[in-house]
């Protein structure tokens, strides 16, 4: 069964670097008047290595292993974001709201469907106030991709929503530090963030908390 799930990650690698390649181009597009910004927003995807495509086989194939199929449409959909949010920085709600639904229909076979969406609701409330607190440094975005975070790790309990929203926010401020050693950044400089949010829900879901 993870090979098979690692299979349609595979698959689905190939529809995400689809999707993302058209989430760039619409960027360049509404950026059109300056170039050079639109330029600076999107971060290309070389055709080879196929690297959506082994990182969604990858991110299905352990997931499943590890948490099981109910994670699975998740952990697929979260890599789509992670990939447009990190080539665009942007989090589309075409892709986050009718995922709330379908995350939480694959969560059914967990019996925990109701704890899940407190979760989410809770993390969402969380990052609506940080969000309110400083605009600046985080979007909307962000916010609804929290709901879906919290979603799927409270369905495997509190303490694992806990870890979760902790993780994400543990590797986007030591990105942040890496760009200030290295000089790539200031203290100003802004970088999508929703890759650090998943990353942290997938460390969550890999160690099967």
């Amino acid at each position: 069964m993870v090979a098979l799930m690692a299979l349609v990650g595979l698959v689905c690698g190939r529809a995400i670097r689809v999707l993302a390649d058209a989430y760039a181009v619409r960027t360049l597009a509404d950026a059109w008047d300056d170039p050079a910004d639109a330029y600076d927003g999107v971060t290309p995807a070389p055709a080879w290595p196929p690297w959506v495509e082994l990182l969604t086989a990858a991110v299905a194939g352990l997931v499943a292993w590890r948490v099981g199929l109910p994670y699975v449409c998740f952990a697929v959909i979260g890599t789509a974001l992670a990939v447009v949010d990190w080539r665009t920085r942007l989090l589309p709600d075409a892709i986050t709201l009718p995922a709330y639904p379908i995350v939480a229909l694959a969560l059914v076979p967990t019996g925990e469907v109701a704890r899940a969406v407190a979760g989410g609701a809770v993390l969402a409330a969380v990052y609506g106030v940080l969000w309110l607190v400083r605009p600046h440094a985080m979007g909307l975005g962000d916010v609804k991709l929290a709901g879906l975070i919290g979603m799927a790790s409270a369905a495997l309990g509190w303490q694992a929503l806990v870890v979760a929203a902790f993780c994400g926010q543990l590797l986007g401020a030591l990105y942040g530090l890496a760009l200030l050693v290295t000089r790539r950044g200031t203290r100003h400089t802004q970088f999508p963030f929703g890759p650090f949010m998943l990353l942290g829900a997938l460390s969550v879901l890999v160690l099967g908390w």
